[in-house]
């Protein structure tokens, strides 16, 4: 288990992060094609991402950004270092490839072994010349319920990487979808479980497939919170609520995945600051504790990013209350 996070502005000890982290954002990214211009978060985001990361870290004691925008989405390491000196939050940022739709050229004739040894590479020298080395491998990606052959390389390559380095590893699962198979792979190349963290999971209604997840060993992530058009928060609170009472509350992430220059609050959208405003408080209405947050929120996603394996159980039963009820979640069964 590793005693420190690599940042982009150098070595942080675990037990300097005081407050919460928000386990998947991006700060700085370019996914935008001719189909969607806005998938982007440029130079001229870069204020409004730094303001908005500060005033959390005022408000809620935000402590800890990971930055998952790796290889092929318009990465900007000094951006990031620009963004985590502004705002006053660390950010530890990703390595890896995303989905085969995003493969760079230097995917397409490279083998397991020589995309390996590139990221490897990358964790040991910086990204670019001079920059900072990446903190996690990560968020690496397929998109559909198998991966493809490119995609089948990339994970495999990511996780040899993550066993070489000793980082973890966060995908990218379209929709939540493949997980299973993901972890599958990882799992194959020689990753423990307790190092991986299965992406978008709030997107997939399919509490047997979390519950699968975290009995292996899994993380869980419940990363596009505030993300409506795609999946109702009522719907990812009650996901959520299943896994807890499900007796992993151990294995869950959380965070808002901010991943287009639209959902900035300077641009009217919900922000990396919804998690903290708007979920969180359900969830307490639900019968979260502070103990309960506080793992959710900080002591989770440290155990991730460390490689810890133990287990942090923590009792949990949601409460039938007006609350409850008035998020259309009390008398609801789980969906298989």
């Amino acid at each position: 288990m590793n005693s420190l996070l690599r940042t982009v502005t150098g070595p942080l000890s675990v037990t300097a992060v005081q407050g919460p982290v928000l386990a998947h954002e991006h700060l700085a990214l370019d996914l935008s094609r001719p189909t969607d211009r806005t998938a982007s978060l440029t130079a001229g985001h870069a204020i409004a991402v730094a303001g908005e990361l500060a005033a959390l870290r005022e408000r809620f004691g935000l402590s800890l950004v990971v930055e998952l925008t790796c290889r092929g989405m318009g990465r900007d390491p000094a951006a990031l270092i620009r963004i985590s000196q502004e705002a006053g939050v660390a950010v530890v940022a990703g390595t890896g490839w995303y989905h085969d739709a995003f493969h760079p050229p230097e995917v397409e004739d490279a083998s397991v072994e020589e995309l390996a040894n590139r990221l490897v590479e990358e964790v040991e020298s910086g990204m670019g010349t001079g920059g900072p080395s990446p903190g996690v491998i990560g968020e690496v990606g397929s998109h559909g319920d198998l991966p493809g052959e490119a995609e089948m390389r990339t994970l495999t390559a990511a996780a040899h990487a993550a066993v070489t380095t000793g980082l973890s590893l966060a995908t990218h699962a379209q929709l939540g979808r493949g997980g299973l198979a993901q972890l599958d792979v990882l799992t194959a190349a020689g990753l423990e479980p307790c190092r991986i963290s299965i992406g978008h999971q709030d997107l997939l209604d399919a509490p047997a497939i979390h519950r699968e997840l975290a009995a292996a060993g899994a993380y869980v992530a419940f990363d596009t919170v505030g993300k409506e058009r795609y999946q109702s928060d009522a719907t990812r609170l009650r996901l959520l609520l299943a896994l807890l009472e499900a007796g992993h509350a151990d294995r869950a992430l959380l965070s808002c995945d901010i991943s287009r220059h639209g959902y900035l609050l300077d641009e009217g959208g919900h922000g990396y600051g919804h998690l903290f405003r708007s979920f969180l408080p359900d969830l307490r209405a639900a019968g979260a504790d502070d103990a309960l947050i506080d793992l959710l929120t900080r002591r989770n996603p440290l155990r991730f990013l460390t490689g810890g394996d133990g287990r942090e159980r923590q009792p949990f039963q949601a409460r039938t209350t007006v609350a409850l009820q008035e998020n259309g979640l009390a008398g609801r069964e789980a969906s298989p």
